[in-house]
């Protein structure tokens, strides 16, 4: 088994346009269990999208690894399947049937096959039968509109899911409604096979409530990682405490991976993630974010990340639901 539930697993979800392959890699770092891609459209793999054929590329220290699919049509997935297939170093191929994006749910995919559960047992199946990565495993909502969770989360189980992740939300709650635990822990009790619990968790007292509470063999972190990848280094140790000279160091590598993987572009990309990483702590925070904006020398940048990082920083003070990060997939 190329993932050990014996004891509570801790997982990185897929975030569009933030878990790349340099925040994967910093995540993976301080101790994430897994780490999945972001969501990649079966029609783009298919059709031979080069971006598409990017993002499927993994961080050296990325194992075990799973690449998410979205995807609803057997053909289309057959033939995702002949790209991902080859590639050494994935463990896991994950179909998503939670995103809410209405692109994706228009196009038959995410969240639209908690509405046709016959579609999606086939498209579990035909991973199933295509893959020849160790696992697979599907992510979902608790309903489209109405919560039928008992029932979805049984198809995944029948159609071969080794396991789950399950959202506790439904696709018309998106990412503002209420995320009903009670609901996991149903899954849960429910099913035979492991379960991992997703949804504003966002510290160590959440996550441990939420394990508590569910009685799930993990948790998955997504918006609660964004701006602090070191929320896996507390779930490992049980301990709040963070170094500032090593939220220092993650920055600095975080943004020199982007270099790395995106060239000079990569300093534009990294806006986003300077702002939530100083969001809250620092004094002249905004001042910091203005003078970032403004350059695209990587060296300049790193100057400024480096000096501006270098300050203390009062870690009981950051507020870590002070983030309002409007993202695809959580």
């Amino acid at each position: 088994m190329i993932l050990d539930f014996s004891k509570p697993l801790y997982m990185l979800a897929p975030l569009a346009g933030f878990t790349d392959l340099p925040f994967r890699s910093v995540a993976k770092k301080f101790g994430a269990d897994l780490t999945v891609s972001e969501m990649i459209s079966s029609n783009a793999l298919a059709y031979g999208s080069t971006k598409s054929q990017k993002m499927l590329q993994k961080d050296k220290r990325e194992t075990p690894y799973s690449i998410q699919i979205a995807g609803s049509e057997p053909d289309i997935l057959k033939r995702a399947l002949d790209v991902i297939n080859p590639l050494e170093g994935v463990d896991i191929i994950d179909l998503n049937c939670g995103c809410p994006v209405p692109k994706v749910v228009n196009n038959l995919q995410g969240s639209a096959l908690l509405t046709d559960l016959d579609k999606m047992y086939k498209a579990i199946t035909t991973i199933k039968e295509y893959s020849n990565k160790d696992m697979l495993s599907v992510k979902i909502r608790l309903g489209f509109t109405e919560k039928n969770h008992i029932k979805i989360a049984k198809v995944c189980q029948d159609a071969g899911a080794d396991f789950i992740v399950v959202h506790g939300r439904t696709r018309s709650g998106r990412f503002k409604s209420p995320v009903d635990y009670n609901a996991i822990a149903e899954v849960k009790s429910t099913l035979d096979i492991p379960v991992i619990a997703n949804g504003d968790i966002d510290s160590l007292s959440k996550a441990k409530w939420v394990l508590k509470h569910t009685k799930c063999d993990g948790v998955m972190i997504g918006r609660g990682a964004v701006g602090k990848p070191w929320i896996f280094h507390q779930l490992k140790n049980n301990s709040d405490k963070i170094d500032s000279s090593l939220i220092h160091d993650v920055v600095l590598e975080h943004f020199d991976k982007m270099i790395e993987y995106y060239g000079e572009y990569g300093v534009i990309l990294f806006r986003k993630h300077l702002h939530t990483y100083s969001k809250v702590g620092y004094k002249g925070a905004s001042q910091f974010r203005n003078t970032i904006n403004t350059i695209t020398d990587p060296q300049k940048t790193r100057d400024e990340i480096d000096r501006f990082f270098a300050q203390s920083l009062n870690f009981e003070d950051r507020d870590t639901n002070s983030y309002n990060l409007e993202c695809q997939l959580d």
